[in-house]
């Protein structure tokens, strides 16, 4: 009896405490899997999460609903999902993770490809509607609510009358290509900037850039 009391106050030291100064954040990047959809427009989501975890030399592995990775940006904690239920269900990706990793509304962020932005442009919004991209409306649906940030991401709008999903579903010009890697590398600073310092800021930052 003794011995067992001893145990469990030598367990208790061993308890490392939670640092209550650590904030956790859910970040989505959106997009489809599988190879015919690698490197499209409408994977951009995919392509900012890749430069997120690069920049912080982490790695993906595949889970629950998705490929998924942690880092640490400063004293915040990044959970950064690509949702592999392809974009017209990733709203089961995000409540998932939201629910397992216990993260309010407030701290989620989704990237998203946006057809009204120019190639590589980004805009940051704390909330708004689905804009007609599935992926937002599948998360609106699941998460009950408008009301969580999203990065939208440009790929343009080249495209003729009728051609829409072709062209989302196409992949970027050689010219695109060679400025994606610059513009996804932007887009993680702005995704850190908004876990460190606050949408206001990271509008402020980054909106016009």
């Amino acid at each position: 009896m003794i011995l067992d009391k001893l145990l469990r106050l030598l367990g208790r030291k061993q308890q490392q405490p939670q640092d209550p100064t650590v904030m956790k954040f859910l970040i989505v990047g959106l997009g489809n899997i599988g190879a015919e959809y690698a490197g499209t427009r409408h994977n951009m989501g995919f392509a900012v999460a890749d430069a997120l975890a690069a920049s912080a030399g982490v790695t993906f592995s595949t889970q629950r609903y998705g490929d998924v990775t942690q880092m640490r940006v400063k004293n915040q904690q990044l959970i950064v999902l690509k949702p592999s239920t392809y974009m017209n269900l990733s709203g089961e990706a995000v409540r998932y993770w939201a629910q397992k990793e216990k993260i309010n509304l407030d701290h989620i962020l989704v990237i998203v490809d946006d057809l009204a932005l120019p190639f590589g442009a980004i805009r940051l919004r704390g909330k708004g509607t689905d804009g007609g991209h599935n992926g937002l409306k599948s998360i609106d649906q699941l998460m009950h609510s408008q009301q969580y940030a999203r990065l939208r991401f440009g790929i343009g709008n080249d495209y003729p009358r009728g051609a829409q999903v072709d062209y989302v579903l196409s992949r970027p010009t050689p010219e695109e290509q060679a400025i994606l890697p610059e513009r996804a590398r932007l887009a993680a600073e702005a995704v850190k900037a908004f876990c460190l310092s606050g949408l206001d800021f990271a509008m402020t930052q980054y909106n016009n850039k």
